[in-house]
């Protein structure tokens, strides 16, 4: 089978997941949130080597207060508690987008786990939080200027691949598979650049509901599709 090397995952449909039972959208979160880990062991047991997920987008800030505290907190828990597990299955874990807005408490959670995984090297685990991929490319342009002001670099040496690098994700490879859960069918300001030849896949099940099983069934159809980039095979 052909496995993806890098998933990146929009984690779709906590909210509705819960309201479909008659729960709390917080409750909805908390089961995603627990979902994490499960999908990552997963992916990592599969063979895939790198995941990326949308955890918070730069429009989240648009919901209830009450709901944004609580996804934070639930992050903050989260990092909390899965450094260890990081540490023992040798997984890098790197958090990604804005951090201005971000609290005092969640920064110095981020940046310890991040310093204490940095030599992790069996997987590579992102999160994308106050993410846009708008905001990602323009930022990434602001870096080459500056780049080229300091005479760092030439016009010439600014090609697809060097620019890539001053993106979000860096060097890392773009994903080869993009999974958003819930039936929705667009990539919503996701790694615009990086999604650019990724092959994209929309099951019509809610994030809390998306079992090892169900990312099994992803990565066989991924494997059986046929990657042409442009050119004509056959």
């Amino acid at each position: 089978m052909n496995i993806p090397q890098h998933i990146a995952i929009i984690m779709d449909g906590n909210g509705r997941w819960a309201k479909s039972r008659g729960l709390s959208r917080i409750i909805g979160h908390s089961e995603g949130t627990k979902r994490i880990k499960e999908i990552i062991r997963a992916a990592k047991e599969t063979g895939v080597k790198i995941v990326t997920v949308f955890a918070f987008s730069t429009e989240n800030w648009n919901r209830p207060k009450n709901e944004i505290s609580m996804l934070f907190s639930y992050l903050n828990d989260f990092l909390k508690n899965y450094k260890n597990e990081l540490m023992k299955e040798n997984i890098k874990l790197k958090i990604i987008g804005r951090r201005d807005k971000l609290d005092a408490n969640t920064i110095k959670k981020i940046e310890e786990v991040e310093g204490a995984t940095s030599k992790n090297n069996d997987f590579i685990f992102n999160i994308a939080i106050d993410y846009g991929g708008r905001w990602d490319i323009v930022e990434a342009v602001k870096k080459v200027l500056a780049d080229l002001q300091g005479c760092k670099i030439t016009r010439e040496q600014i090609t697809e691949e060097s620019f890539g690098s001053y993106l979000e994700l860096g060097s890392l490879p773009d994903p080869e598979l993009l999974i958003r859960t819930s039936g929705e069918e667009r990539i919503s300001n996701f790694l615009l650049w990086n999604l650019a030849y990724t092959e994209f896949y929309f099951p019509d099940i809610y994030w809390p509901d998306f079992t090892k099983e169900e990312l099994d069934k992803a990565i066989g159809i991924y494997s059986k599709r046929e990657r042409r980039f442009g050119e004509v095979h056959g």
